[in-house]
Order: C-alpha cells, then structure tokens, then sequence
C-alpha cells in the first residue's frame, strides 16, 4: 500500500512527459521586407508612419530624384538624335541634294568639254611648232583634271540616289537600340528612387529621417509582410513523417484563451538542433525539424515574437 502515491506520481510525471512531447514550441512570426536604397540621396517624404498597414504599391519613402530625372532627360535626347539618325538613313538623300549634286556634274562635264577642246587646239599648235611643249602639257593636266572632277562628281550623285547601305541602316538601328536600354535603365533608377510596398504587411520601422542623406544600401523602409502571421515552430523528429504542407493543426498563442488553426505552408527536410527554450538540457541533444504555419487573416492583429505551440497529430 505504501507504494501506491508512489505509482500514482510516476503515472502523472509519465502523462506529463507525454503532453509535452506532443506540442512543437516556438514563435508568431512575420517575413521581414528589408526595402535599401539604390543611390546615396536625400530622403525627402515620409508618407506613412510606422506601425501601420500598408498594400502592396504604396509608396512608403521618397528620395530627392533630381540628379535622376536629368539623365532620363538626356537619354531621352539621346534615344531622339538615334531615331532621327535611322530615319535620315531609310529616307535617304533630299530632292534638293539630288539636285545640287547633278547641277555639279552638269557644270563637271561642261568644264571637261571645255578643257577637252583647249587641249585639242593646244596639240595642234604644238604640232605646227607654234606652241611650247609646256603649254602643252598644261593644258593635257587641265584636262585630266576636269575629267577627274566629272568623275567624282558623278560618283557624288550616284551615292545620293542609290540610297544609304544596308550595313549603315543595321548600324543605326543598333545604336538606337542602344540609346533605349540606356532610357529603360535610367528611367528603373528614377522608379526605384520612390520606395513603394512590395507586399502587403505593416510598416514596422523607418531607420532614416527625413532630410537625412541615405547611404547606398541601406534600409530605407522595413515591412513585416503578410495579412497574417504564422508559426515558425520546432517539430520533433517522431513527428516529422506526420506532418505535410497543407495539413491543419491546432495552435495556442500566449494571451488567447482559445486555440486557433493553422496551416502548415512549409517544414525543412533537414533536421536541425532544437532551441535552447524547446526542450530541457538532457534532450537538446536530440534534433528537431523547423516549420512554418501560416494564421488566417482574421487574425492579422496578433503581435510577432509572441510565444505559440502546436498541438501535433
């Protein structure tokens, strides 16, 4: 009979141990969207305050965009001066330049012709001895030199009307495309310059003050993400093979009464060793699978870092 309280204990101390090695232990948790600066600017706006909900697109920070907008500016002169250089190419010359350029080969020829006849006058008086044979010579390279000028300037002409070649044309274009990923690049800086929510969430710090000039890189606006937070909880390795993403399970969160569901959205496949504050010093040895069990959204107002554990099936 004196060994029966003793039995007793041991039941209960037995049935403890087993409650709590059904429940995975750990946090209310949000994803943390860290939003850096691209540039080292101004911050000029601060439109919402912290703590509060934000949707996704709102702008959450402002940084001085003047700089930026200039070299939009020029790259949109730049994009400009390529397309009316590509066009000047598919056009070709103007009627007024054909023109030009024939009226030069109409005046070519008529000194050639010219030139022509002064040379034939020139060997015939050379011939009769009655001019010298430098003058002749002269009037053999005014000659030559007309009939080169006709030349070129049909050349000239012949180029205008044959239109630009295709391997100018390809040129052109390249460098137009070119010009417009410079645009598209400086107009993404310019954009990146207005911090806007990537997810929805709550704005939960602002590290800079406005009028502060803001280092490259640095964390400008931090958003916990999500309608709702979720569990990130410890399983023990018995349990593991029990649990997949999508199961619902049963959670109990600090300063709530009731329990509320949850659904698992992801559980590691690699065991990992289990927080100090999970088991005591004699199991911490043993290893645990991490978890995450997103909330529903009606409860979006429950605070993260509060402490949860999961009833495990």
């Amino acid at each position: 009979m004196k060994s029966l309280p003793l039995i007793l204990l041991l039941l209960v101390l037995a049935g403890c141990e087993q409650r709590q090695t059904q429940v995975a232990l750990g946090t209310l948790e949000r994803d943390r969207i860290a939003h850096t600066a691209t540039i080292n600017e101004v911050l000029v706006s601060l439109p919402i305050s912290q703590g509060s909900p934000v949707k996704k697109g709102m702008v959450l920070a402002q940084l001085d965009d003047t700089a930026q907008k200039a070299e939009v500016a020029k790259a949109h002169a730049e994009v400009a001066e390529a397309m009316a250089n590509l066009e000047k190419l598919r056009n070709g010359a103007r009627e007024e330049e054909v023109a030009a350029a024939s009226a030069k080969v109409a005046g070519a020829r008529a000194a050639l012709v010219d030139s022509q006849a002064n040379y034939q006058r020139a060997e015939e008086l050379a011939a009769q001895n009655l001019m010298s044979k430098a003058n002749l010579s002269r009037a053999l390279a005014t000659r030559d030199s007309d009939q080169a000028a006709l030349d070129s300037a049909e050349e000239e002409l012949r180029e205008l009307t044959n239109g630009s070649r295709p391997e100018d044309i390809q040129m052109a274009e390249a460098h137009l495309d070119a010009a417009n990923a410079v645009l598209s690049a400086q107009q993404k800086k310019l954009a990146d310059l207005t911090i806007r929510a990537t997810r929805n969430g709550i704005l939960d710090n602002l590290p800079w003050n406005l009028g502060e000039r803001v280092t490259l890189g640095s964390p400008v606006a931090i958003v916990m993400a999500g309608d709702a937070p979720y569990a990130r909880v410890y399983v023990p390795e018995p349990y593991r093979i029990k649990i997949h993403v999508g199961d619902k399970l049963n959670l109990h969160v600090d300063g709530l009464d009731a329990g509320i569901e949850g659904t698992v959205r992801w559980i590691s496949n690699e065991p990992a060793f289990t927080p100090y504050y999970a088991l005591n010093q004699d199991e911490r040895a043993r290893l645990m699978y991490l978890a995450e069990i997103q909330l529903s959204s009606q409860h979006q107002q429950l605070a993260s870092g509060v402490p949860v554990q999961v009833d495990l099936p």
